[in-house]
């Protein structure tokens, strides 16, 4: 059976349980568990501090692992920063030639301020709405730029069928996270220009309509360039045109 690593709390915890979810998996009820075994996938899941995560998939204790990837370091200056990240905010203040005392706290670091135990925090920020909460503002470059990643163990059988499925529905909900499905009505004498406006991965599917001088288009597009894409085809004289989500894509 396959023994899988994932992050038991933080923002990096919600993404992958939301990826896992769309890919299939059983999700944990109860915040406190620490496994879950999904029998149906061959899969045991192991909910684990993401610092830990890594070590366990290095040493061959565990299959995969869902964790952070750090890469690139700098920022702050002075006085007394709480973080739960020692190491990293005393490496890069070491890098600027920095003095400051820094406070090791293992959660809560915003309230260390309002407490008076520190002057500044360095922490994960995800949407900052936890900052705004407790009236605290980000200055200064990141310290540590991060993405999830999927790790695996060194000599892992790559014709595991439960390893192999694992890893293609994970890439599926991540790649589909990037595109939308993109359909529309267009004039068939149009054709050609539409289809160069949304070519697809491979090619659009275009199906006939009732009325023989039109047809329906669909292609994925990318989700960044989606509105633009929409404009254009409106430009060009297409009709109903709709953007829709993915859940899930093999393309690959």
């Amino acid at each position: 059976m396959l023994r899988v690593a994932v992050p038991n709390k933080g923002a990096l915890s919600e993404s992958a349980a939301y990826i896992l979810d769309e890919a299939g998996y059983r999700r944990r009820t109860d915040s406190r568990d620490l496994t879950v075994l999904d029998p149906a996938n061959q899969v045991e899941f192991f909910f684990l501090r993401p610092k830990d995560i890594a070590i366990y998939v290095g040493s061959g204790e565990l299959d995969l692992g869902i964790t952070g990837r750090d890469w690139t370091v700098a920022d702050l200056a002075g006085r007394r920063i709480a973080t739960s990240y020692p190491n990293l905010v005393l490496q890069d203040l070491q890098g600027r030639g920095i003095q400051a005392d820094v406070i090791r706290l293992d959660g809560a670091v915003e309230i260390s301020i309002q407490l008076g135990v520190a002057d500044a925090i360095a922490d994960v920020v995800g949407s900052g709405r936890t900052l705004r909460q407790h009236d605290l503002v980000a200055f200064g470059d990141s310290l540590c730029d991060s993405e999830g990643v999927l790790i695996e163990r060194r000599g892992s059988e790559r014709s595991d069928r439960a390893r192999n499925q694992l890893v293609a529905r994970v890439q599926g909900v991540v790649f589909a996270q990037q595109y939308l499905m993109l359909d529309y009505d267009c004039p068939r004498e149009l054709l050609d220009e539409a289809v160069k406006i949304t070519p697809g991965l491979e090619s659009p599917t275009v199906a006939p309509l009732a009325d023989p001088d039109w047809v329906a288009v669909r292609a994925m597009v990318p989700r960044k360039e989606h509105n633009g894409l929409m404009d254009r085809l409106a430009e060009l004289g297409a009709k109903a045109i709709l953007a829709s989500d993915i859940r899930s894509c093999r393309a690959f």
